[in-house]
């Protein structure tokens, strides 16, 4: 029996009991499935709950078949290793106690000898130059999202679960990640924004507040029939409105005819020109036809609003994500930034960044681009103050606010509504409602705990404590900041950045990203190879 995984009437709600989604009826097999959907609708917590990682609210999963997942990287822990990112730590550290002549009987029964090759062969194929005990915190967000692409090949599953899998890699990941999707043979099932990644699906599953629809076909083909699904929906809601405003005008116009007749006949019997027996037959006629056609009138305007909220059903309502920000006043010829032959690096490893200078002055621009493992994180991180240079000197002439890729800024254990209250002191409640109400955080769901939210809506919540304060550092770091966020997400962070009037610098892969940010001037490193010795 060829491998598959179906779901039947699946459903969950937050630990907070917010509702996420429901009634879910999907089937898988063996083909590439992309999922997409708003940041929230719960795309995350679908697919571990496929991979078996998370427990259903209610509803059943079935699956036939082996599951492996590439998780969505948001935060890691100090201490972990490339070997726990792909979930072979435990066994490389059998096969250790196994070479040394420490292992048990039982225990030697479980080594996997060609383990060490298997993974040297995983990590080769994603073009990952690293040993199983690098500690991640040293590894760019590519080269860790690299990594967890050979976890997943290492466990060769029937099938393959992907979160987010483009985000963080420049082109050669891209280009490798696209070359081990297309050689798949085994079932695919992957979240992504990625629209060139949607192209090469075979289906498209749509999660909506509404629920999930399957489409057959790529990207191109579900917009095209989102199109046409949309239009009809749309038409048909205005053909049901229309029944009901012309039913609503008819019963208007018999009332009022019948509100003319009785007075006729009340004038009339006034005079005493009807005899009484026909002017109480008159009068209950008229009162049995008034009550029919009112009936009547109530039925087809109850069919009338029971159409237009089928056609409404089948329409998401989108909430805009509209994003103004406060004015910084930075002058256009303050220094706000120096760095002077800046070198740095990390412990018993060669410097990643080598006597590097940059100065930003004014409302500058400015994308750090270049490969992954090139230092661009290191970079901002010594910006910021989170890491000390080896040699040179850093200036910061002016407040500054960063959002890395993890979204540290945030404190998981706190709400949304508490972190915005810590970053922005002194602000009050309503103020604070005001501005994560401009970031999608309306109501209840500023009291989300920050733990608990997907990887869009954590970046989307971090964006809106920096920003959505009443006065913005005049410097703003962003560190891959459309990771993770829907399509809509991203054009309204573009608006803003656009509005902005304080300087940026930015690291992105996202080239569309960037020209939509205004970017003036890229700044590119590139990776160099480590100082060789001399031979004789």
């Amino acid at each position: 029996m060829s491998a598959s995984i179906a779901t039947f009437d699946l459903g969950w709600s937050t630990p907070e009991g917010y509702p996420v989604f429901h009634h879910l009826n999907l089937s898988f097999n063996q083909e590439r499935v992309g999922i997409v959907g708003r940041n929230g609708v719960g795309k995350s917590t679908l697919l571990r709950m496929l991979a078996d990682q998370h427990p259903p609210g209610h509803g059943r999963i079935v699956r036939r078949g082996t599951v492996a997942m590439l998780r969505q990287i948001v935060q890691i822990g100090p201490d972990e290793t490339l070997a726990d990112l792909l979930g072979v730590a435990a066994d490389l550290a059998l096969l250790r106690r196994a070479s040394a002549g420490e292992a048990t009987a039982d225990e030697l029964a479980a080594v996997d000898w060609t383990l060490e090759a298997r993974v040297q062969s995983a990590l080769a194929r994603v073009g990952l130059d690293a040993s199983p005990g690098s500690p991640l915190r040293r590894l760019s967000g590519g080269q860790r999202t690299r990594a967890a692409m050979a976890g997943v090949m290492l466990a060769a599953p029937d099938f393959l679960l992907l979160d987010e899998p483009t985000n963080h890699l420049d082109r050669a990941g891209r280009d490798a990640l696209f070359e081990l999707l297309a050689s798949w043979r085994a079932g695919a099932i992957i979240v992504s924004h990625d629209r060139a990644l949607l192209e090469t699906m075979d289906a498209i599953v749509e999660m909506t507040p509404l629920g999930a629809a399957r489409y057959g076909g790529n990207w191109t083909h579900y917009r095209e029939r989102k199109v046409i699904e949309l239009a009809a929906a749309h038409q048909d809601l205005e053909t049901a409105e229309r029944q009901r405003i012309e039913i609503d005008r008819k019963a208007q116009i018999a009332i009022e005819r019948k509100q003319r007749r009785d007075a006729a006949g009340s004038r009339k019997g006034a005079r005493g020109d009807m005899p009484k027996i026909l002017a109480g037959a008159r009068k209950e006629r008229a009162e049995n036809s008034g009550g029919d056609n009112a009936r009547l009138a109530g039925r087809q305007r109850a069919e009338a609003m029971e159409a237009a909220a089928a056609a409404r059903s089948r329409i998401e309502i989108l909430e805009p994500m509209s994003v103004t920000l406060s004015p910084t006043g930075l002058p256009d010829s303050k220094t706000i930034l120096h760095l002077q032959d800046v070198t740095a690096g990390y412990p018993a490893s060669p410097p990643v960044i080598r006597k590097f200078s940059l100065t930003i002055t004014g409302p500058e621009r400015i994308a750090i681009v270049g490969p992954n493992g090139s230092g661009k994180t290191t970079l901002l991180n010594l910006i910021a103050g989170r890491m000390a240079p080896t040699s040179g000197t850093i200036m910061r002439g002016a407040p500054f606010a960063m959002l890395d890729q993890t979204a540290a800024i945030l404190d998981p254990g706190l709400t949304i509504a508490e972190n915005f209250h810590a970053l922005n002191p002194g602000i009050d409640a309503l103020a604070c409602r005001a501005a994560l109400a401009k970031f999608r955080f309306r109501a209840d769901a500023a009291l989300q705990r920050a733990g608990t939210l997907s990887g869009g809506q954590m970046l989307r919540a971090a964006l809106a404590c920096i920003l959505g304060g009443p006065a913005p550092p005049p410097l703003l770091i962003l560190d891959e900041p459309t990771n993770h966020l829907d399509l809509e997400s991203v054009a309204a962070i573009e608006a803003a950045l656009r509005a902005f009037d304080g300087a940026l610098l930015v690291v992105s892969h996202d080239e569309a990203f960037l020209d939509g940010a205004a970017i003036s001037r890229r700044i590119e490193l590139t990776v160099r190879p480590a100082p060789r010795g001399k031979h004789p």
